[in-house]
């Protein structure tokens, strides 16, 4: 599965993320790839905005992670795990934060920065690449599920 998608504002690139998220079932990894200002943020909010999450998701950089509540199609309680891997310099503190208990948790995950996982990057997960387009709201979303 590869799509891809161009959006020219914040708000269609948090659409495309809602329609992205009809997919999503308990334990899925949502991992984002792209420079600063590319849209990850904006990309979790439609996540968060699809399973009517309470708290509007904002950047995790200076605590590494928050954590959302929200609903499954079933109208059960779900957490949304948020991630921001921006400082993360070594696998030692992704262990710390206790990273494996989200991950493989009956939450979603989503992981900004997460080329910073190296080796720990799950097998089983969707790939969001965002890219700055030329104009300012620009983006080229593309994504791919990965089950290696």
């Amino acid at each position: 599965m590869k799509r891809e998608f161009h959006t020219f504002s914040p708000d269609e690139t948090r659409r495309v993320a809602q329609e992205f998220a009809v997919q999503l079932k308990r334990g899925d990894i949502v991992t984002l790839f792209g420079e600063l200002g590319s849209g990850k943020t904006q990309f979790v909010k439609g996540i968060c905005d699809a399973f009517g999450a309470t708290s509007v998701a904002t950047s995790p950089t200076f605590v590494l992670f928050n954590s959302y509540n929200g609903y499954d199609a079933e109208g059960k309680p779900l957490s949304i795990f948020h991630f921001d891997l921006y400082r993360i310099t070594s696998n030692l503190e992704l262990y710390d934060i206790g990273y494996e208990e989200f991950f493989y948790d009956d939450g979603i995950s989503c992981v900004e920065w997460a080329e910073n996982l190296g080796g720990l990057l799950p097998h089983r997960r969707y790939d969001v690449m965002l890219k700055l387009g030329d104009n300012e709201n620009e983006r080229f979303i593309n994504i791919q599920l990965q089950e290696q």
